[in-house]
């Protein structure tokens, strides 16, 4: 098969199972495969070798039955950052940027030495890394699932931040795990509630339950991670977090419960993602 007839029979499937950006898929896959974008672009002509074409149409196969383009490529990128992913770790999402953004500005208008963090439910690692790397923090990751808490100590290697992030594998609504004080918490817990969970989208079906499903009213993590962690919140130090969309009003009256006085922003779609406070 010769490589613009392998990349339009690819492109066709992947839009039959309302792939959005085609074309992109089909090259990170066929790189993915061992052919680099630049043959793609100046050889459309040329013969595909049997073991490309093999690997690219298995994992073709992948993707078709909704397997995750990214836990596929074993790798994806966050905040401009490598981050390796796999079954068993919650995907970094774009969504998630707005929540880094935000903590991010809160940390550089404070001083290097206050701006110690916890990332909690940190999963790949994506917030509490990029956070090391974007202001110099100081962050405490911590993790419960064993899965994910590999993957966690992988990327503080493979992004260099050995030496600011520690990684922890606990239960952050354990009060046991709750020790230190810290500058600044954030957090992306599971926020899905039952409705949300008996509609995932079949990418994100095969991602692990503990780090989606947030209870009946998905708000669960809140109630019990900011009542648990606030005590371990200097005063005048920030809590963010990242929300479902609606969540918001329950997730600022819950940090209220617990003396922080929180507001609330939304991502690029122009929807509620972020709700952060201060500790009063």
């Amino acid at each position: 098969m010769i490589i613009r007839d392998l990349q339009r029979e690819m492109m066709y499937k992947l839009a039959d199972i309302g792939v959005e950006n085609t074309r992109f898929e089909m090259e990170q896959l066929l790189e993915k495969a061992g052919l680099s974008r630049l043959r793609l672009l100046t050889d459309p002509s040329g013969n595909v070798p049997e073991k490309v074409e093999r690997a690219a149409l298995e994992m073709l196969g992948r993707r078709v039955s909704g397997y995750p383009l990214q836990y596929i490529l074993g790798e994806w990128e966050f905040f401009g950052l490598p981050f390796e992913v796999g079954e068993g770790v919650l995907i970094p999402r774009q969504d998630t940027e707005a929540l880094v953004e935000r903590v991010r500005d809160i940390l550089l208008e404070r001083a290097p030495e206050e701006r110690y963090t916890a990332d909690l439910c940190a999963g790949s690692g994506c917030i509490g890394i990029a956070l090391a790397k974007l202001c110099g923090a100081r962050v405490k990751c911590i993790e419960l699932s064993e899965a994910a808490f590999g993957y966690l100590k992988q990327n503080i290697t493979l992004n260099g931040v050995e030496d600011r992030v520690t990684a922890v594998l606990a239960d952050v609504l354990d009060e046991s795990s709750a020790d230190g004080e810290f500058d600044l918490i954030v957090s992306n817990p599971p926020y899905l509630d039952d409705t949300d969970m008996k509609n995932l989208q079949s990418e994100v079906a095969h991602e692990p339950k503990m780090a989606l499903y947030g209870g009946a009213d998905g708000l669960e993590f809140y109630r019990k991670m900011i009542a648990v962690w606030t005590k371990r919140l200097k005063r005048g130090g920030a809590f963010a977090v990242e929300i479902g969309m609606g969540q918001e009003r329950g997730v600022i009256e819950i940090f209220a419960e617990n003396g922080i006085r929180a507001d609330c922003i939304k991502d690029m779609r122009g929807i509620y993602r972020v709700v952060y406070g201060v500790k009063f």
